[in-house]
C-alpha cells in the first residue's frame, strides 16, 4: 500500500532519501492491545491535539522503553527475558525492558496492571487514591517500577502477555520507535478509567467498527493501529486471539517516489484507512 506524502513530511522524505537530513534513532517502545470478551473489543486512547508524535490518532496504551525497565530488581513471573527475546528478535536485557515497559506503560495509560501478589494470583482491582498516586509517580518518573511492585508486593506476570507484531517507524520520521506489540486479556475484576495524561479520550471498540469510523474518516489510525485492527476483526474471542500462533516479522514502512510524488510504502498492512503519515507508532 502506498499513501501520499504532500507537502513539509513530503520534502522532509526527499531529504532524508537524498542524504540531506540525518535519520533520527530508533527508540525501543511497547504496545499493548488490551482486549475484552462480549463482543470482543479493544482499548484506544486518542492522542490529544498537542502531542509531537500521533497527534490525534487512536492508539494502543504503550510507549518508550524507560532505562528502568531492564531493571534486574523487578519482580518476575512467567516466561523469561530470553524468552521474550528469542520470540522478538532482541538481546535479553532488551527483551526485559520491553516487557517491563508494556506492563507499566499499560496500568499508566489505562489503569490495567497484569501484576499479581504471586506467580498464579493477579490484582483485581487497580482503583482509589493510593493506585492513582502511583500512576502518577510512575509517569512522573519518581518511582520505578521495580520500586512499585516491590512496595506493593506484586511479581509482573509476563505470561499474561502474548507477542503480536514487530513496527519500525520509517526513516523519514523525526520521532522514530523500534515498537513491540503485545496482546493481554482485561484482567478479571479490572475495569479501565480515563486516566488523563497524553490522551484526551478512551474508548473500547470492535475491531470492525474501528475500522469502519476510521474508512469514514470519523477517526485517524496510524498503520500499525489499522493493520492490527484489520488482524482481529478475523477473531470472535479474546482466547482466540491469545491462542493464535505468531511468526514476528519486523514491519518497516519507507518513503519512495513515484511518478513524481513521495510516498510511504507500508509492506503487509492491508487495505488502509483513514491513516496518518507515520508508520511505526501504536
Amino acid at each position: 500500500m502506498a499513501i501520499p506524502l504532500p507537502g513539509e513530511i513530503g520534502q522532509r522524505a526527499r531529504d532524508v532519501l537524498a542524504g540531506r537530513v540525518p535519520v533520527v534513532p530508533a527508540r525501543d517502545a511497547a504496545t499493548v492491545v488490551v482486549l475484552r470478551d462480549g463482543p470482543l473489543e479493544v482499548y484506544l486512547l486518542r492522542r490529544k491535539a498537542t502531542m509531537a508524535f500521533a497527534a490525534g490518532a487512536y492508539v494502543f496504551p504503550g510507549g518508550s522503553v524507560d532505562p528502568r525497565d531492564a531493571d534486574h530488581a523487578v519482580a518476575w513471573a512467567g516466561p523469561s527475558p530470553r524468552e521474550w527475546g528469542a520470540v522478538f528478535g532482541a538481546d535479553e536485557r532488551t527483551a526485559r525492558g520491553l516487557v517491563c515497559a508494556a506492563v507499566r506503560e499499560t496500568f499508566e495509560e489505562s489503569g490495567v496492571l497484569l501484576a499479581g501478589p504471586s506467580a498464579t494470583t493477579i490484582v483485581a482491582d487497580t482503583t482509589g487514591d493510593d493506585w492513582e498516586a502511583d500512576r502518577l509517580a510512575l509517569i512522573a518518573h519518581e518511582l520505578s517500577f521495580a520500586e512499585f511492585l516491590d512496595r506493593r508486593g506484586l511479581v509482573l506476570r509476563s505470561d499474561l502477555l502474548r507477542p503480536w507484531a514487530h513496527w519500525i517507524t520509517p526513516e523519514i520520521e523525526t520521532k522514530r520507535f523500534d515498537t513491540r506489540f503485545f496482546v493481554a486479556a482485561l484482567p478479571p475484576g479490572q475495569r479501565t478509567r480515563d486516566v488523563g495524561g497524553e490522551a484526551d479520550m478512551v474508548a473500547w471498540m470492535p475491531p470492525a467498527a474501528a475500522l469502519d469510523r476510521a474508512a469514514a474518516g470519523e477517526i485517524m489510525l496510524m498503520p500499525p493501529t489499522f493493520s492490527t485492527l484489520a488482524e482481529m476483526s478475523e477473531f470472535e474471542a479474546v482466547g482466540d486471539v491469545l491462542r493464535a500462533d505468531r511468526v514476528i516479522t519486523t514491519i518497516q514502512p519507507s518513503a519512495a517516489e513515484v511518478d513524481g510524488e513521495m510516498v510511504l510504502i507500508v509492506p503487509d498492512a492491508g487495505q488502509l484507512a483513514g491513516q496518518g503519515d507515520g508508520g511505526g507508532g501504536r
